[in-house]
């Protein structure tokens, strides 16, 4: 055993070792800032598409819970003694989610009265975890007794309690009951059978798990949101997307309707239930159990810069095109002002005790908002006009996203940055979903835009290898090196680029409707894709200064197809290097560090390389993973040989 690790560790360190073949010598000025890099340099992108909320990163193991699917008892199988006795029907009082069940019980036993839910293609349960379940219940007397239990694709137990409700009248009761699985299946169902006689409602059938993150009730799987803060992302762009947009104005996101209390938050369809014929998802919906106040939790807790979205009076142009009438906005325009107020408001105004109601009087200090996703035309501007006018009339330090369509270099954008730009716009989202050969094609791409207009931020990006836009793609090697070579322009350019977010962010194997995608999650598993770990790279190690490197006097922008970025972190004291060689062939170089008085004599260095067709899965989930080992710096020099296909991190210490 301990020499196979000798033996690897001879591997690793190999990876940066100089050879004695011809040398390219790069020139990094220490010394010379040409630009500060912005903690939100590089965040995530969330949208609830691939079932990334919902059967996602949102815990909850019961599908429909609250029966207000299209159809009632999606999710569900039902058997009954007798026909009638189960019903669903709609509550008379106003309420948000109106529908619940009513079961009658009569003598019941066993294989009477049943309900079974399938869960989000199947339940994940762990052994010896603890679950915990409640509901929403009326009775007009006690004389019911609830069985609870998990079970496999046999129907044998996995952990089982019983419930009884104890209250009565015509008011609804919350009760909850928790018990241990005994043993763990990816694919398990909720199964509750009644006993005894009686009449009870029944609403809001819920599940979790006892591990979810911070162990908050109700809240987010764990091992999901872990992924996010081992990123330490500068920033978390939400809720979308195109779900921002909606597939009309009805459809749209609404963020007032995803506070408060879970059961009064209206559940809606998404968007990209009805999006892909070809990737059917007629069970996907959005319960908005994740909603905007948990979003901004979720960014305080991971350490970023919370970017909410939101819609500005247009449905998705690629599917009604529908429009508010400029005379109409003000509701939307009021959305977005309060919703300011939510997120940074003292708790005495309005929406500023809303939060706190919620259990976080301290505000979360937002800075930045979106206006409109991925919008385009002059209908867009018309409407950026009038949102910015009222923004930046009450919170002036507000910086404000605003689209630039749907593609980086065609007509939409060209007049979508031509107008923003002459509007002085904060910053300017483009997006691109191109192949490897574009990413590297661009890698220069912001090399001439203007250090003193609006920023950039890169908001949607990723290399798709098959088909642009299509659900063939792979998570490759081959993409991931592509971003890694396009990224160092994006750092290079700094002074230009403040924010970028690969997109979409999470998939579940079994109930998807795009790809790639940065982190692939089954009901108990999840692993990060080789682009992940590029990102990850990235974010953790991005630096505070962008410094210059070049080779014979020009930025390695592609040249002998190597790409390079260098910046300085003031914080810690280190060189930062990264270089991306995306050729078939070892190339030896020299580093060659000016302007430094001392550096440490030996650097670290962290190396992702691979064939190109190579791929993360649940069964290899490191087969591209960082390799980490040291080189040898001399007389301000290192010697580095990057290997075939890699992209390599390099740190000194100043």
């Amino acid at each position: 055993m301990q020499k196979k690790k000798i033996i690897g560790l001879s591997l690793a360190t190999s990876l940066c070792m100089g050879l004695a073949v011809a040398q390219k010598t790069f020139t990094v000025k220490v010394n010379e800032p040409v630009a500060p890099i912005q903690s939100t340099m590089w965040g995530v992108f969330f949208e609830d598409i691939n079932f990334g909320a919902d059967g996602g990163i949102y815990a909850e193991l019961v599908k429909n819970r609250s029966f207000e699917f299209f159809k009632p008892l999606m999710g569900w199988s039902v058997k009954r003694k007798q026909e009638g006795d189960i019903l669903v029907l709609s509550r008379k009082e106003a309420t948000n989610n109106p529908r619940f069940l009513r079961l009658t019980a009569r003598n019941a036993v066993k294989g009477d009265l049943e309900l079974t839910n399938e869960g989000f293609r199947g339940m994940g349960i762990k052994k010896d975890l603890r679950y915990d379940f409640s509901f929403l219940y009326r009775q007009a007397a006690p004389g019911i007794t609830m069985h609870l239990s998990l079970i496999n694709s046999k129907g044998e137990s996995l952990g089982q309690t019983v419930i009884k409700p104890a209250e009565s009248g015509a008011a609804w009761h919350k009760q909850s009951v928790s018990f241990q699985s005994v043993a763990a299946d990816p694919k398990a169902k909720l199964y509750i059978w009644l006993e005894g006689t009686g009449v009870i409602d029944v609403d809001m059938i819920s599940l979790f798990p006892g591990d979810t993150w911070k162990n908050r009730s109700g809240g987010m799987r764990g091992d999901m949101v872990q992924m996010l803060a081992d990123m330490k992302p500068g920033f978390i762009r939400f809720p979308g997307g195109c779900i921002v947009e909606g597939v009309d104005l009805a459809n749209r996101y609404q963020w007032k309707k995803t506070i408060g209390p879970v059961e009064e938050r209206q559940l809606i369809m998404n968007r990209w239930n009805i999006e892909f014929p070809h990737k059917a998802a007629p069970d996907y919906f959005q319960t908005f159990g994740l909603g905007f106040f948990e979003y901004f939790q979720l960014a305080e807790d991971i350490g970023a810069e919370p970017l909410p979205i939101l819609n500005c009076g247009m449905a998705c142009q690629f599917n009604t095109s529908e429009l508010v009438p400029l005379e109409d906005l003000d509701p939307y325009v009021q959305d977005a002002l309060d919703l300011i107020e939510f997120a940074n408001g003292d708790v005495t105004t309005q929406w500023g005790k809303v939060r706190a109601s919620m259990g976080h009087p301290q505000p979360f200090h937002l800075k930045m908002l979106g206006v409109g996703n991925e919008n385009w035309g002059p209908q867009y501007i018309e409407r950026v006009k009038v949102f910015t006018k009222a923004l930046k009339a009450k919170y002036p330090d507000i910086k404000l996203v605003n689209s630039s369509g749907t593609d980086p270099d065609n007509e939409r954008f060209n007049y979508l940055n031509g107008e923003l730009r002459s509007m002085n716009a904060d910053i300017i989202d483009e997006h691109y979903y191109r192949s490897p050969d574009w990413f590297l094609s661009n890698a220069s791409r912001y090399d001439s835009y203007d250090r003193k207009g609006s920023k950039i931020f890169a908001g949607e990006y990723a290399a798709h290898a098959k088909i642009t836009g299509g659900t063939n793609n792979v998570n490759s090697w081959r993409t991931a090196l592509a971003e890694a070579a396009f990224m160092t322009g994006l750092e290079r350019n700094a002074a230009v680029v403040n924010m970028a977010s690969y997109a979409p962010l999470f998939a579940n194997t079994d109930a998807w409707q795009w790809s790639p995608d940065l982190i692939w999650v089954n009901n108990l598993q999840v692993y990060g894709t080789p682009d992940y770990h590029v990102q990850k790279l990235y974010s953790l190690n991005k630096g505070t200064q962008v410094v210059p490197l070049t080779w014979e006097g020009k930025a390695l922008a592609g040249q002998d197809s190597l790409y390079a970025t260098a910046a300085v972190d003031e914080k810690t004291k280190e060189l930062i290097i990264k270089i991306a060689n995306v050729s078939a062939k070892a190339q030896n170089n020299v580093l060659a560090l000016e302007g430094v008085k001392k550096t440490a004599t030996v650097a670290d260095c962290i190396v992702l390389k691979g064939d190109l067709e190579s791929v993360n899965s649940f069964e290899k989930p490191d087969n591209i993973a960082p390799q980490q080992s040291t080189v040898a710096v001399k007389n301000k020099k290192v010697a580095l040989t990057l290997a075939p296909y890699s992209f390599t991190v390099l740190k000194v210490k100043l």
